[in-house]
């Protein structure tokens, strides 16, 4: 499937771009007998539901055109949330300094399955962060999502 993705992203990226906006992310899924092609788009100014209509009129004739995806899917655009979910590296790169949750995909040799800290550094194998009282490193075949956390006091 993510192959499907990051030809979809191709595809997509420059005619988001050009109107105003950022590919954020492309997830395709299957959920029970149902797939998914989700677009992920952002701005600094945010993104509203219009926004995402409009990038959807936008970029659903050139999917069917292209053809990438033979099963019938629906599409879904959508802001990534203010908790954004990181699964690249550049959305890794673009947080670091700022907290975020870890969860693992079992516990650790600590008993966690879970950390929040702030990004300290990452390269493909590992990602440190820094907790409260101590520097964590984590395998990064360990994670099952990484995702901002939104200080919501602020």
């Amino acid at each position: 499937m993510a192959n499907i993705e990051n030809r979809v992203e191709t595809l997509l990226k420059n005619k988001i771009e050009e109107i105003g906006y950022e590919l954020y992310d492309v997830e395709y899924a299957k959920e029970g007998k149902n797939y998914f092609l989700r677009i992920f788009i952002d701005s600094i100014n945010g993104i509203n539901l219009e926004d995402c209509e409009k990038v959807s009129n936008e970029i659903n004739d050139m999917l069917d055109e292209a053809n990438i995806i033979s099963d019938q899917y629906f599409l879904e655009v959508s802001s990534p949330g203010i908790e954004k979910i990181l699964r690249k590296d550049k959305h890794v790169e673009g947080n670091i300094g700022k907290e975020v949750e870890i969860k693992l995909f079992k516990k650790d040799e600590n008993g966690k399955k879970e950390y929040k800290g702030k990004i300290k550094t990452f390269d493909e194998q590992k990602i440190k962060i820094e907790t409260q009282n101590q520097e964590i490193e984590i395998n990064r075949k360990d994670i099952a999502q990484i995702k901002t956390v939104y200080n919501w006091e602020e």
